[in-house]
């Protein structure tokens, strides 16, 4: 079975601990936990979680036991402006626009996303992806929790 390497941001961790979002997080990272997918995080993730509450801090790190870890690369920061000079999103959202440079200029098949503003919006994502190609890098699928689960298999 193929292992996807997936980019996680920051709301998926939160979205632990909010009940609108709490089933398909916990279900999203129980397949993490069964190597169903590859977790990858960026030092951006670990700047947003020291404001998050607690419980989100702990869980976090109980979760990079599964994790790939990134490094900010020129590259994806390069990548990250393109989409803000695009105006894909306000530059008043730089650390979203750097979520989906990161995942994408690592090679990451998707990003796994609660934030449906900036990041899982169906306007953005096409216009994410030309400036992806643009820029040589390929085309990334960008999802909620729920959209990546496997629902012929029990969890």
């Amino acid at each position: 079975m193929h292992k996807r390497r997936v980019y996680v941001d920051t709301s998926v961790f939160g979205g632990v601990f909010d009940k609108e979002f709490e089933v398909s997080s916990h279900k999203f990272f129980e397949l993490v936990r069964r190597e169903r997918f590859i977790l990858v995080v960026s030092p951006t993730i670990h700047a947003e979680i020291e404001f998050a509450p607690a419980g989100v801090k702990k869980f976090f790190k109980e979760m990079l036991s599964f994790a790939e870890e990134l490094d900010v690369s020129e590259d994806a920061l390069v990548l990250s402006r393109a989409y803000l000079k695009q105006n894909v999103i306000p530059q008043t959202s730089a650390g979203d626009a750097l979520h989906v440079a990161l995942a994408t200029v690592s090679g990451c098949e998707m990003i796994v996303s609660w934030n449906f503003k900036h990041i899982v919006h169906f306007q953005r994502i096409p216009l994410y992806n030309a400036i992806n190609i643009m820029h040589g890098y390929h085309e990334i699928g960008i999802f909620s929790p729920q959209e990546v689960m496997n629902y012929e298999e029990d969890i």
